[in-house]
């Protein structure tokens, strides 16, 4: 039987942060993230695709970046509390910083 896609992204992405893939077997919602790390509680959502608004805005925050900045798009709902929002970074720039973190503390 094929591995399911959402399957594979989550070991991708565990490969990539250096943690582990969870398997769902016997976790309830919130008992236990996606991917185990030392740092992160992880939860993977794998889509068809990401919108292009989403993107576009990645993409301007990478073009805008002076130096060693962490590129990041910051996503508020009208009416929302702004301690609410969410932070979007491509993983490709989040594990590099990751490493970094970790190097600097080895």
């Amino acid at each position: 039987m094929a591995d399911k896609a959402w399957k594979r992204t989550e070991r991708q992405v565990a490969a990539l942060l250096g943690g582990e893939r969870v398997p769902v077997t016997g976790r309830a919602r919130g008992s236990t993230p996606d991917v185990t790390h030392p740092l992160l509680a992880v939860e993977v959502k794998h889509r068809k695709s990401v919108p292009a608004w989403l993107r576009d805005a990645v993409d301007q925050a990478r073009a805008s970046v002076r130096g060693s900045q962490l590129p990041i798009v910051v996503l508020h709902g009208a009416g929302e509390r702004f301690d609410h929002a969410l932070v979007i970074i491509t993983l490709s720039d989040f594990s590099h910083w990751i490493e970094d973190r970790r190097q600097e503390g080895t």
